[in-house]
């Protein structure tokens, strides 16, 4: 399926926090031109690709739990405000929430080499995302069910997405399904997380990795003019 130019009606749904942990935490490539660098990664695979909405989906940090307190917070926002300002027609971010147990939460002591034991606890906080997996979920389903798309990029390694996957190959047979997984290039030193088997199965095509090259060439600039004050990237990042 596609339009009537030939080209396929693309929309590319970020796990935004997948994609920190996966492949950015660590990195200088933090202020990433998300639109830029999946657009690209997509036409390459399938050239066809008409990239019409580029969904980020993310919680606002909690200033109390974050390395740089406010500092975080206004950092996450700049990050947002420069890719809505940049792209006003494609980007949109759909956020969820964070919730933390005031009392906090017993989990059991980690030791080295040694066997797990529940009588060994610690009180800890126990900061949960919610929303965040259905608000990505939901969004994929809808603009497939509305005949909004001829093809869905799900950009995650997460494989709580299987569901959605495999309700969206059942009921939308002629929706193409693409998955970007953010982790590291097979042959770097750096050991990443394993690549989920159970969402490559229930794509089209899969692209099982982000090289170095490809976050350095994709990157905003410093400084990115809004209708307010500009958005800078973060001294920290």
């Amino acid at each position: 399926m596609s339009n009537q130019s030939g080209l396929k009606r693309t929309a590319i749904y970020i796990d935004g926090y997948n994609l920190y942990y996966g492949r950015l935490r660590g990195t200088e490539y933090k202020w990433l031109d998300v639109v830029s660098l999946f657009s690209q990664i997509v036409r390459s695979i399938e050239p066809a690709s008409q990239v019409v909405a580029v969904k980020y989906f993310t919680a606002p940090a909690l200033t109390k739990f974050a390395r740089h307190g406010e500092e975080s917070m206004r950092a996450q926002n700049d990050y947002h405000r420069a890719l809505e300002s940049k792209y006003p027609d494609t980007f949109t971010k759909i956020l969820g929430s964070h919730v933390y147990e005031k009392d906090g939460t017993s989990l059991p002591v980690y030791v080295d080499s040694q066997p797990f034991d529940k009588t060994k606890t610690v009180k800890v906080w126990r900061l949960v995302e919610k929303k965040t997996d259905v608000n990505l979920a939901m969004g994929m389903y809808r603009d497939a069910s509305k005949g909004l798309v001829d093809q869905l990029v799900l950009v995650s390694n997460d494989s709580d997405a299987e569901p959605v996957l495999e309700a969206l190959v059942e009921d939308f047979p002629t929706v193409k399904i693409g998955l970007i997984m953010p982790l590291t290039y097979p042959n770097d030193t750096k050991k990443g997380r394993p690549a989920s088997t159970g969402l490559s199965k229930l794509a089209h095509w899969t692209r099982s990795y982000i090289r170095d090259d490809e976050l350095k060439n994709t990157l905003l600039p410093d400084l990115v003019p809004t209708r307010k004050k500009p958005a800078k990237k973060p001294t920290h990042w």
